[in-house]
């Protein structure tokens, strides 16, 4: 199975911090052009997947990540397209899969889904659904999708949205099915769920040694085995963040202020400790879940997580919080032209 390298988004809007001081917090609007210019050039660059997550919050500037990367699709070659996260619990399938269907038109075949129960809960009060129904409403949903992907015309039956009796869905995808994968912070249970619905799986490894995720992945495989998948048809990724510069000094100065904001909103939501420079030095050494440096550094620490954990797909997040637009085209450029031929040549040979 073909290594995959590539990245993903979330289109932070905090403010930018630059070197001489000034802040400035980024429009929703200018954060969304930036992000097709970020997508061209990754493809550009050569790079395999960009994935763009879905949120409702006025720190993040993408709600719907279909139509941002649609208006990529029409720019781009061979990347491949994906949400990171669909949040499906609070959406409705039949839509969900005619948006990708669509995109999957505009790009020819290079759409893919990337389904997950999200890590925030504003999308639940906005469109009306009982938080009490999280994981119901995600299972029953997941069910839903994935007979629409496979059939055009659907009958189905569930508990929590009215039933679909012989009802026909389109526009149909270029693909004979759009791939769909299930994204997970590394919950048990959410990895025996991909492997029962036969589905490939991405895991979110933001904090903590990679290492630990061996168990889950074996876990996912042995469970898919079982249930009689063909485990070439049932890819495993890791998503990290990340950040890329020429040393590992540039790379770390510009990426810990960023990285920090960007804790600390969370932190004061979530109770979490202040976020420090000792923490930020345990998550970018070889123990932590951060891939900062040099195009070298960052190849190295990929080979050994991607060798470790024996993953398919391998998706950097840049940037984490907001940073100015020029780092982060530097950053993906430097992942696509450095990065990812040393990555490449070491498992070719």
């Amino acid at each position: 199975m073909k290594l995959e390298i590539g990245m993903t988004s979330f289109a932070d809007t905090n403010e930018i911090h630059t070197e001489n001081g000034a802040q400035e917090k980024l429009s929703a609007d200018q954060r969304i052009r930036n992000i097709v210019e970020e997508i061209q050039l990754a493809d550009e660059v050569g790079l395999d997947i960009y994935g763009l997550g879905e949120h409702h919050r006025s720190d993040y500037a993408v709600s719907d990540p279909v139509t941002v990367l649609a208006a990529a699709a029409s720019l781009t070659q061979r990347i491949r397209l994906s949400s990171a996260v669909t949040v499906l619990s609070s959406d409705d399938p039949v839509r969900v899969y005619q948006r990708f269907a669509t995109l999957d038109a505009v790009s020819n075949g290079r759409a893919e889904i990337m389904v997950g129960r999200g890590s925030f809960i504003e999308s639940f009060p906005l469109f009306g659904y009982d938080l009490d129904d999280y994981d119901k409403l995600f299972v029953e949903k997941l069910e839903l999708l994935k007979q629409i992907n496979q059939h055009e015309i659907v009958s189905w039956q569930g508990s929590l949205r009215p039933a679909i009796d012989e009802r026909g869905v389109y526009p149909r995808a270029v693909q004979k099915e759009i791939p769909i994968w299930l994204a997970t912070g590394g919950t048990p249970e959410s990895s025996i769920r991909a492997a029962e619905f036969g589905l490939p799986i991405t895991y979110a490894i933001i904090g903590g040694n990679p290492r630990r995720f061996k168990r889950n992945i074996a876990m996912y495989r042995a469970v898919a085995e079982s249930r009689g998948f063909n485990l070439t048809d049932m890819p495993v990724a890791v998503h990290s963040w990340g950040y890329i510069a020429d040393t590992d000094e540039q790379a770390q100065q510009e990426f810990y202020t960023p990285t920090k904001i960007h804790h600390e909103i969370i932190a004061k939501e979530r109770n979490w400790p202040p976020y420090t420079e000792e923490h930020f030095q345990r998550e970018i050494s070889d123990q932590g879940a951060m891939f900062v440096g040099s195009p070298e550094t960052v190849a190295r620490k990929m080979i050994d997580v991607i060798e470790t954990l024996g993953i398919n797909r391998f998706m950097l997040h840049i940037p984490v919080g907001s940073m100015p637009h020029e780092r982060v085209m530097k950053a993906i450029k430097l992942y696509g032209k450095r990065v990812k031929p040393i990555v490449e040549d070491y498992f070719n040979n």
